[in-house]
């Protein structure tokens, strides 16, 4: 059931069957660096007190002084200062209290110093611990159980261990080494290979399982008679095993390239890059305080954390990451330019498409504004618009907004022509102080347009007056000017073109033709409905019936495809592979196409086009795209895959380095003309674009840590059109 307001469909049906807002945990990781690579990084344990500690080539260190997206440093441990001449050579955590090896002895500094067992190997290496302090000592060439300085038994082991676990179910030690796995029996004092294979790594008990890390994948065995439970797995994020760990029954897998954690689906989420980690080659995972886990690499430590939040909550961290690095002079800056991805280092530009981030960024604090009645979300919302309103007064041309402003100065003017465009478009401006770019696009047009509609919609008085007569101007301009945008130099700009034999001119097969259709018959009828100028509604009919347009936005997305020079260099041009920033345009319009349609007729039309246009967009589960269908009242638009979007969007927005071709775990697709490359998108935080216009099953990217993206547009926008849209509750917690 759905009903119209103001233009725009209210899915009251959503209030009884909107997403619950209620607190999952939210992921995101809080990294420390070594201050000197050249120091080896062993083991890393958290005891009960919430203490972590590392040992390393260098002795026993701490973390210090990191936090989210300020990463911390690893320093030596001077909290006992007898610890600084020991020499340490195994660590472990047991009953959660630091326990340590060294030449002479295991001991502790717990229990009041008590624990000091004193083995009488000087080479030791590795130990593991049973519950009633006993321990198995291995130095290359034997093992000694040892028990208050008692030595129970010895048994030679020329095996070099690469680890030792204790199974307190079968009462039993563990060891394993790069071709075997031993138990020894603390009952019957019997030494016996259980299991054989090829570059063992790594092993981990728990879950009634045993689980042997390789170089090429992992063995699951049962933990009574070590029968292998199904062939080795590999396909896995990296097959290349360095660590494993039951933490809290889930298992947790390091590679030479990075963490994963099985999910109970099989799947997995992956940890890679600085993102989430110092390195890539993890050393050692280990539970950490509260539900963290501990992941130890060659540079440093990276804590996954774990926290509560709901989606607003989250949507408040985004808020404060927008205000505080990508406001400038009121737009939405979208990239902030970082060295390093050190955040103190972040520097604002203007970029290509201020208008339309700033429109998006716009529009979310609109929709916060009439969901919350929040006057700092309304001072957003008008800050940004008072800057969209400037890009039309700046250029002394009524109607015409420029694609951005500067002060003057900082950017070299280069006025000379090229394929039909400006290489930079920057104009002098009537005030001395400013300089500000001409070029502006269709995209622009689609943000001024998808800005100016909601704020007609939702606001009243003076903000509702200023956004129709800046909506009327742009579309008097846009028809006075035969369907083009004219710049400067009184020549059309490179893209802001809608006339008839410029559209008309590409095939039927090239998506701009349908795009540029789309576009203009929504725009039209908006203006229409604000201003009910008859000339708006005349043109849009003649567009439609005299130049095809109503048959062109119709056409099924699935003619769009790949065309040959044959067709011209320009259409072959547009044509290469999909472009998602046409997405962007179309589902961004589609709040002026749809909501103001002149008919019924053609409103039921539009559905079957927008819904078509969806069905095609569906794998790439883009909650912007779900939401903006969602607003045409339809019942299904896949609204667990919206939350999965929103809940999956990392919490660090720095652009860090993002590799995922090499993953076994993943299925590949031949090379296709809509760029998808997986059968399966990846959750937003395990891939390298998280911008809505860019390709979603992208799976690397090389650059690292050289700039941040703003939240304004990516995540604020559809989570707060959820909320608007009643697909979202309020936060229940």
């Amino acid at each position: 059931m759905s009903i119209v307001i103001l233009g725009v469909t209210s899915n009251i049906w959503a209030q009884s069957t909107a997403y619950q807002d209620s607190p999952y945990l939210q992921d995101f990781s809080v990294k420390y660096y070594l201050p000197d690579t050249s120091t080896q990084l062993h083991k890393v344990f958290t005891d009960k007190n919430g203490k972590t500690r590392i040992s390393s080539s260098v002795g026993i260190l701490q973390p210090h002084d990191g936090q989210f997206q300020y990463p911390g440093t690893l320093r030596s441990d001077r909290s006992y200062l007898p610890m600084l001449d020991k020499k340490i050579t195994d660590m472990a955590a047991h009953e959660k209290q630091f326990v340590f090896l060294d030449d002479k002895a295991v001991f502790s500094n717990a229990w009041a110093g008590h624990l000091y067992s004193k083995h009488e190997l000087p080479k030791a290496t590795r130990f593991g611990s049973a519950p009633d302090f006993t321990f198995l000592v291995a130095d290359g060439s034997s093992l000694k159980i040892i028990k208050d300085s008692k030595t129970l038994s010895t048994h030679p082991f020329s095996k070099v261990p690469l680890d030792i676990r204790f199974d307190k179910n079968q009462r039993r030690f563990l060891i394993l080494d790069t071709q075997s796995l031993t138990t020894y029996s603390l009952d019957s004092k019997e030494l016996k290979t259980v299991f054989t294979g090829q570059s063992l790594t790594c092993m981990a008990v728990g879950n009634s399982r045993v689980y042997v890390g390789t170089k090429n994948g992992f063995w699951e065995l049962d933990a009574n008679g070590f029968k292998p439970l199904g062939n080795l797995q590999t396909k896995l994020p990296c097959p290349d095993l360095t660590a494993i760990e039951v933490i809290n029954g889930q298992l947790w897998f390091g590679s030479s390239l990075g963490a994963f954690m099985r999910r109970s689906d099989g799947g997995y989420n992956y940890y890679y890059g600085e993102r989430w980690l110092p390195s890539n080659r993890v050393v050692h995972i280990s539970e950490g305080e509260n539900q963290n886990i501990n992941i130890l690499t060659t540079k440093g430590l990276g804590e996954i954390h774990f926290q509560k939040m709901t989606l607003y909550d989250k949507a408040m961290v985004y808020e404060k990451q927008v205000r505080q690095r990508h406001i400038r002079y009121g737009f939405n800056c979208d990239v902030s330019t970082l060295k390093n991805g050190d955040l103190s280092t972040f520097e604002m530009g203007q970029r290509d498409s201020d208008n339309l981030w700033t429109s998006m960024y716009l529009v979310s604090q609109l929709f916060r504004y009439k969901v919350t009645g929040d006057k700092e979300a309304l001072d957003n919302c008008l800050e940004s618009f008072e800057a969209m309103q400037r890009l039309f007064s700046i250029t002394g041309m009524k109607g015409y907004f420029a694609r951005g402003f500067e002060r003057h100065g900082y950017f070299k003017f280069k006025p000379e022509r090229w394929d039909g465009g400006m290489t930079n478009g920057w104009v002098k401006s009537s005030d001395e102080e400013w300089d500000w770019r001409g070029t502006t696009s269709s995209d622009q047009t689609v943000g001024q347009m998808f800005a100016l509609t909601l704020l007609a919609q939702n606001m009243d008085g003076e903000v509702k007056q200023k956004a129709i007569h800046l909506m009327d101007q742009l579309m008097t301009n846009i028809i006075e000017n035969d369907w083009y945008l004219i710049d400067f130099d009184g020549k059309p700009t490179l893209w802001g073109k809608w006339n008839p034999e410029y559209v008309n001119g590409f095939p039927k097969n090239v998506g701009d033709r349908k795009l540029y259709a789309s576009n203009i018959i929504g725009f039209l009828q908006t203006a229409y409905h604000f201003t009910k100028k008859e000339i708006y509604k005349q043109k849009a009919y003649e567009l439609m019936n005299k130049h095809g347009y109503l048959e062109n936005l119709l056409r099924p997305m699935k003619e769009i495809g790949q065309v040959t020079e044959s067709d011209g260099k320009l259409a072959a041009e547009l044509s290469e592979e999909w472009n998602h920033s046409d997405d962007e345009m179309y589902f961004l319009a589609y709040w002026c196409l749809y909501p103001y349609a002149f008919t019924p007729e053609l409103k039921k039309q539009y559905f079957t086009a927008i819904k078509e246009h969806w069905d095609m967009e569906r794998p790439e589960k883009n909650g912007l795209w779900n939401l903006c269908y969602a607003m045409t009242g339809a019942k299904e638009f896949d609204k667990a895959e919206t939350i999965w979007f929103l809940k999956e969007f990392p919490l660090d927005m720095i652009e860090w380095q993002v590799i995922n071709s090499h993953r076994k775990d993943i299925e590949t697709v031949p090379a296709n003309f809509r760029g998808q490359t997986i059968t399966k998108v990846l959750p937003p935080d395990e891939r390298p674009e998280l911008k809505h216009n860019r390709n979603l099953f992208k799976l690397d990217r090389t650059a690292n840590g050289q700039s941040e993206l703003s939240a304004g547009d990516s995540f604020l926008l559809p989570y707060w059109m959820g909320r608007y849209l009643k697909v979202i509750s309020a936060p229940t917690h």
